[in-house]
């Protein structure tokens, strides 16, 4: 159960992360919404509407999380690069998931927006000298400062993180 939950086990944030570690998370980043949607493209209904896992999410609300997630995330870092140590937003990514919106809107909206908020986010992240990553925003549920390393590194373990879940899936039921 742990593995469906966990497909490439739990995000660890590393202790140190040089340039090269950033910039492969960037291009990680900028790498998913292709890598989505190869994935998704010809995925029916039914499919869209399987849980990766027993009591997890469907591959839909998966990927309209993604986007949520994601355009969270561009937030943040704009956020820490513009403010010091700003206070983020936290918010209820599973009762999300299970708005109506969440379980029934088609993901081309959602494919669409991580598109579009992937490409805005990378630009800017490619803006950024290494120094900018050392910023930090406060966030309310960890009640720390978060370094924008480890949000990069997080971010890009979180594409691979979800990718992972309908790739298993894929694989389980045999979809081509």
């Amino acid at each position: 159960m742990l593995q469906l939950k966990y497909p490439n086990g739990k995000f660890i944030a590393p202790e140190v992360v040089s340039e090269q570690d950033i910039q492969q998370y960037i291009e990680n980043i900028a790498s998913l919404p292709s890598r989505l949607n190869s994935k998704v493209v010809h995925f029916n209904d039914m499919q869209l509407d399987t849980p990766y896992r027993e009591g997890g999410w469907t591959v839909r609300q998966v990927i309209h999380h993604v986007a949520d997630s994601h355009m969270n995330g561009y937030i943040r870092f704009k956020l820490a690069i513009t403010e010091n140590n700003p206070v983020i937003n936290a918010y209820q990514e599973a009762i999300w998931a299970e708005m109506k919106d969440g379980k029934s809107l088609p993901i081309a909206v959602s494919l669409q927006i991580i598109e579009a908020v992937h490409l805005r986010w990378t630009i800017f992240l490619r803006t950024l000298q290494f120094q900018d990553f050392q910023k930090t925003y406060f966030h309310p549920e960890k009640k720390r400062n978060v370094p924008l390393t480890e949000a990069c590194a997080s971010y890009s373990w979180h594409c691979d993180h979800h990718l992972a879940h309908i790739s298993s899936l894929a694989k389980r039921m045999n979809w081509k």
